[in-house]
């Protein structure tokens, strides 16, 4: 690790401890030229698959892309911002544990349906009715109704 003091090359690591709840490395580090000291965070780089859209063009997974979506949907709905953040956690989890280098844009919108309708059933309607391109009322219909069976079920 380069010193940020004297970009001496050499430095030694004083201390290491666990941060963010286990996800990040802190290290305490000292430059063997100039003695000056520093500190160094470390996590793991967990690259998400590649989004394959519906008309085959390849883009890169976007974070913010899905945060945005999801926060659309559930616009006035009773959801904390810490519930958004779990779902989204959740859909990059489950992402990321495919294996896959590329997914399908379908199969991500199903994914944030799952979790929208875990949150909110208002939110995941929203959301599907975009998603699914309802042209009528009647496509509402059908799909609140196959909500309340699910529910009875």
């Amino acid at each position: 690790m380069w010193c940020p003091f004297c970009n001496a090359e050499d430095t030694k690591v004083i201390d290491s401890r666990l941060v963010g709840e286990g996800s990040q490395v802190r290290r305490r580090r000292e430059c063997l030229h100039c003695s000056e000291r520093f500190t160094t965070y470390e996590t793991a780089e967990l690259v998400m698959p590649g989004i394959i859209k519906s008309d085959n063009v390849r883009e890169p997974f976007n974070e913010e892309k899905l945060r945005a979506g999801m926060l659309r949907s559930l616009e006035k709905r009773p959801v904390s911002v810490e519930q958004v953040e779990t779902a989204i956690n959740n859909i990059k989890r489950r992402l990321r544990a495919s294996g896959e280098r590329e997914v399908d844009s379908q199969a991500l919108g199903e994914e944030v349906m799952k979790e929208l309708r875990a949150l909110d059933e208002v939110a995941f309607v929203r959301f599907a009715s975009v998603y699914r391109s309802f042209q009528d009322v009647n496509a509402f219909r059908e799909e609140i109704t196959r909500l309340e069976k699910e529910n009875t079920e």
